[in-house]
């Protein structure tokens, strides 16, 4: 019995040391915390979120993913987002339970990078590829220093959103009143020939009879005239803006609905919906807004983008006090405004709308206008995107399992967690949506940059003055300066430019 229990205790050293062995040449210690027995001998690997709505979507792609893998398995948790990357690096620092791949917004990327938590992803030409279909703005979001940083996973933009209801109406109404001029100049042309026969009749006979081909006949009732869903198609097409100023004319010559009760409005609020009137012209941090050396928020184009802003104050009076999104957007479903700026989110909240039968009019989504002939405009965007954690032991797998996530080509994602893919070619089934990915593709990503967090916050404060009628060159001035010594840490006096010379001629108040 002795001689057995020594050969069974040998037996278990020897298993002991292999086992040993095998953890030594795997790089498996006290950084990893992987599950090899009962997993198939996978390796574990884990992606932190902080948004629960992906959760649905993200389980289900993590099923398929572990299905069809053969060397890996995936864990995703849902953690919160206060101090996330703080976190992160706490965790990965200490190797407890930490993410192998996590998602974020790209304007922290900087931070991440500088931390260690983000590094050049595995085969940049990856977001290259044509057959994705990655747009210019989706590969600057993850752009830093030259190097691609992350995966563009997800985006939100704004855009214009329109009552196509409204609009349609409209296009009716304006062929049947030249449908109805017409006509009245036909008949008045006809009376008017018909009292020259008339005299001529009575001139030659003096009888005063009518002559053989009916002349003072009782004249035929028109026939009715309608529409055909085609030229009201192409009607609404020529009736969108092109221009801001185009809404303005629009409202000019608008014979409104009783429930319309602005033809214009949006969040004069939130920078996110007004980024748009400087958004061509504004420089910070360049293309990627990684570059600290490009301010440029300071110029003739800003200071007459923001003129044009302010004249709409007497166009579109909006009361900053009693504005927010939700606000805005609940208006446009009552049927109280014909356009406003939105995000995304707006899509599914008009559709949940209808299918209560809470909206009754159907809508639609276009590019966001120029603000007149000489000014375009751009939207700003964020995109949240997967960064690989510089501190995994796993990088071939989680850049593998980063590359099957972002290359998704359907609408599960928004079908599931309401967020549109960041790159083109998802068959979501809805123009408005699609509308979107167009508009996200020439937007311009929020910087990047650590030394400009609180810009965003000086900016919109600065349109809110100018909103109220505050000097445009002043504020401008002042902001550049201000953003400048935040950078710098010394002292910038700006030159001071011309004032504006744009002024808004069309429309009335309203």
């Amino acid at each position: 019995m002795k001689i057995k229990f020594r050969l069974l205790g040998a037996v278990l050293i020897i298993a002991l040391l292999l086992a040993a062995f095998y953890y030594s040449k795997s790089g498996v210690g006290l950084h990893e915390e992987r599950p090899i027995f009962g997993a198939n001998d996978k390796t574990t690997i884990r992606l932190w979120y902080t948004d629960d709505a992906l959760t649905d979507y993200l389980t289900a792609k993590v099923v398929e993913y572990n299905q069809k893998n053969k060397k890996t398995r995936v864990e995703i948790e849902c953690v919160s987002g206060l101090e996330y990357l703080e976190e992160i690096g706490k965790a990965s620092v200490n190797g407890e339970h930490y993410p192998d791949v996590f998602i974020m917004t790209h304007d922290g990327l900087e931070k991440a990078y500088l931390a260690g938590l983000a590094g050049e992803i595995k085969n940049p030409e990856f977001l290259d590829d044509e057959a994705l279909g990655f747009s210019d703005a989706a590969r600057n979001a993850v752009t830093y220093n030259g190097k691609r940083i992350a995966y563009p996973y997800y985006f939100e933009t704004s855009s214009l959103l329109y009552n196509r209801t409204y609009l349609e109406d409209e296009v009716r109404a304006r062929k049947q009143a030249e449908i109805d001029a017409a006509e009245g100049e036909a008949a008045q042309a006809a009376a008017d020939a018909g009292e020259i026969v008339g005299e001529d009749i009575t001139q030659g006979d003096g009888s005063g009879e009518a002559n053989e081909s009916g002349d003072g006949a009782e004249a035929e009732s028109p026939e009715e005239v309608t529409v055909s869903q085609e030229e009201v198609d192409q009607g609404v097409r020529d009736m969108l803006p092109t221009t801001i100023e185009d809404i303005l004319l629009f409202a000019d010559n608008y014979n409104a609905p009783d429930t319309v009760e602005s033809v214009f409005q949006w969040d004069v609020t939130d920078i996110f919906y007004n980024f748009f009137f400087v958004g061509n012209y504004m420089n910070l941090g360049g293309a990627s807004g990684d570059d600290i050396g490009t301010i440029d928020v300071y110029n003739e184009d800003t200071i007459n983008c923001m003129s044009f802003y302010q004249q709409l104050n007497q166009f579109f009076a909006i009361d900053e006090s009693a504005v927010n999104y939700d606000k805005v957007l609940q208006d446009f479903i009552d049927g109280k405004t014909v356009f406003t700026v939105a995000t995304s989110d707006a899509v599914a909240k008009i559709e949940a709308a209808k299918a209560e039968g809470n909206c009754s009019f159907n809508y639609g989504v276009t590019t966001m206008p120029a603000l007149n002939d000489n000014y375009k405009t751009r939207t700003m965007s964020v995109t949240d995107c997967l960064a690989i954690n510089g501190f995994s032991d796993h990088q071939d797998m989680a850049n593998e399992f980063a590359q099957f996530l972002c290359s998704e080509n359907t609408d599960a994602c928004y079908t599931m967690s309401g967020k549109l893919i960041a790159h083109e070619g998802i068959p979501y089934g809805n123009d408005s949506l699609a509308s979107f990915v167009s508009v996200y593709g020439n937007s311009v990503p929020m910087p990047k940059l650590m030394a400009t967090s609180n810009f965003w916050v000086q900016l919109e404060i600065a349109f809110a003055n100018i909103w109220d009628g505050a000097d445009v060159n002043d504020t401008l001035k002042t902001l550049s300066e201000s953003v400048k010594l935040q950078i710098n840490g010394t002292a910038v006096e700006e030159e001071r430019l011309p004032d504006a010379t744009v002024i808004i001629t069309e429309g009335q108040s309203e």
